[in-house]
């Protein structure tokens, strides 16, 4: 399955902030996010639970980072949407007395546990309730997938994937919320075509990529080559690093591994992304595994992970010159 589009394709994306002519069919959905090349930062931030089940122990793997944000899965192994009222008030509010900011959600929708076949309206009312609780945090971006088969032959999937995609962009578009579609399990996780395919079937600003650095060790692809035509779509990052093991993945340190994640980052920075990078390790914790280390070894490679983030931040912020500014919780971009 390819990867890669040539500048003619009738999807392909138009360089980082050059104008893009709606008469090639692609649609208002395939026109990059607007912001400068210049002004903005990078914030360090961790898919937490992988340091702690519990939101005590997330916040303060965290905070001795030195990071500001936080991103959020799961509550004392529990999904977002289905912690009790009162339990998620409460954590809204230690996350507010932290100090930290929450930029995305991850939401079970499309995900590895929910092929083509599942109900919709399970979907949609996921959906609405991370919307209510997005409003508390203070965040807009809910993290999805886009929905591994379950026997549909390869069109009726494709149909039904679209089909999803289109309502749940709608829906999300009315309750104020941005989609950010993962590289990971589904119809269009590994392919560059698909992926546009899904930003013009959103047609809305309500629909974005999220783009995780290490997936293509588990699905069969090089993360450097997807990257290359939707670095413009993405809106948030998710760093992870992996090597080719035996029978899976062997997860390693940001920079240790086969992922040319420097190269990733560095092409990022080059196409104007500006954001978070998001630590999700997968060195102690694997939920589609069911696998997760005794607690002292989960902060400890989480810990160590946001550490190596850091350097080799600070490495690309080096080659680029005076521009990048390093600091305890990102980079500042500072113009010579």
């Amino acid at each position: 399955m390819s990867t890669e589009l040539s500048s003619s394709h009738p999807h392909a994306p138009p360089a980082a902030g050059a104008p893009t002519d709606s008469s090639t069919g692609t649609g208002s959905a395939a026109q990059p996010p607007p912001g400068p090349l210049g002004a903005g930062r990078i914030s360090y931030c961790g898919v937490a639970d992988e340091a702690a089940a519990d939101l005590a122990g997330q916040l303060a793997a965290v905070r001795e980072l030195g990071w500001q944000q936080i991103e959020l899965r799961t509550i004392d192994g529990i999904p977002l949407d289905l912690l009790p009222g009162p339990a998620f008030a409460r954590a809204a509010a230690r996350i507010t007395e932290a100090g930290l900011t929450v930029p995305v959600v991850a939401s079970r929708i499309g995900g590895w546990a929910r092929p083509i076949s599942c109900d919709l309206d399970q979907e949609l009312a996921e959906l609405e309730v991370l919307a209510e609780r997005c409003a508390v945090l203070g965040a807009d971006r809910v993290r999805i997938m886009s929905y591994p088969n379950d026997g549909l032959p390869e069109l009726e999937w494709e149909r039904e994937v679209l089909r999803r995609i289109r309502v749940l962009a709608r829906r999300a578009a009315d309750l104020g919320l941005v989609l950010l579609h993962e590289n990971c399990s589904g119809w269009a996780g590994r392919d560059a075509t698909r992926a546009l395919r899904l930003l013009e079937a959103a047609g809305t600003d309500s629909f974005g990529l999220l783009f995780d650095t290490g997936n293509g060790a588990a699905h069969g692809y090089r993360p450097l080559a997807l990257l290359r035509t939707l670095a413009p779509y993405v809106r948030h990052v998710q760093v992870k690093d992996a090597a080719s093991g035996p029978e899976a993945p062997e997860y390693r340190l940001p920079g240790e591994g086969e992922m040319a994640v420097a190269d990733c980052l560095r092409l990022l920075l080059g196409a104007g992304y500006r954001g978070s990078w998001s630590i999700e390790p997968h060195l102690a914790v694997r939920p589609h595994e069911h696998y997760r280390a005794e607690p002292a070894h989960c902060r400890a490679t989480f810990a160590a992970c946001g550490q190596a983030l850091r350097r080799l931040a600070e490495e690309l912020a080096a080659q680029d010159g005076a521009d990048w500014q390093p600091t305890v919780a990102g980079l500042e971009f500072v113009p010579c």
